[in-house]
């Protein structure tokens, strides 16, 4: 959910001819594999010219996902800082084992299981398209955050919530 406003405020999504939101929609429940073919066509040269601010249209996903930008970081952090503190604390009192048979039980879970590998290449493929995508899109942020969102860019979902929280509002 996260990865939404910054596919909407990427400076370089005109390029991409389909839909954004089918994009992150099949991305966000699927895989992040489907970003590369969106990676490599931004690189390419621009499809067309660019639209002034009365051409563009905005969706609904996209007004709400951006105009939403601090509350979905917020959201989306707080989920992410509880997910990881349950993983590693969560019913230590129940015999759900140590950090270190935690350590190992999602080691086994990893080798074993097909969606858990896919977990580890989403992960992968995550930590190479966000700081990419941010480094790009930094003169969207408040000038007073543009430093911090340029050095938090490469700590995974990180970086994401301080974009999202930095976030210019947009004119428009």
């Amino acid at each position: 959910m996260m990865f939404a406003p910054l596919l909407f405020t990427d400076c370089k999504r005109n390029r991409f001819g389909g839909s954004l939101e089918a994009l992150w929609v099949v991305q966000m429940f699927l895989t992040n594999t489907l970003l590369i073919p969106y990676m490599a066509i931004r690189l390419g040269a621009s499809r067309n010219k660019s639209l002034s601010k009365s051409q563009k249209v905005k969706s609904g996903i996209e007004l709400v996902m951006t105009s939403g930008a601090r509350i979905v970081g917020t959201l989306g952090g707080l989920v992410g800082f509880i997910s990881i503190f349950w993983a590693l604390f969560g019913r230590d009192d129940a015999g759900f084992g140590s950090l270190a048979d935690r350590w190992d039980f999602f080691l086994d879970y990893i080798n074993s299981d097909r969606p858990g590998y896919a977990f580890i290449w989403d992960i992968c493929l995550y930590s190479i398209f966000q700081p990419w995508l941010i480094g790009n899109n930094l003169q969207n942020v408040e000038e007073d955050k543009i430093q911090a969102v340029r050095y938090l860019r490469f700590v995974p979902y990180v970086g994401l919530v301080a974009y999202l929280w930095g976030l210019a509002k947009s004119e428009d």
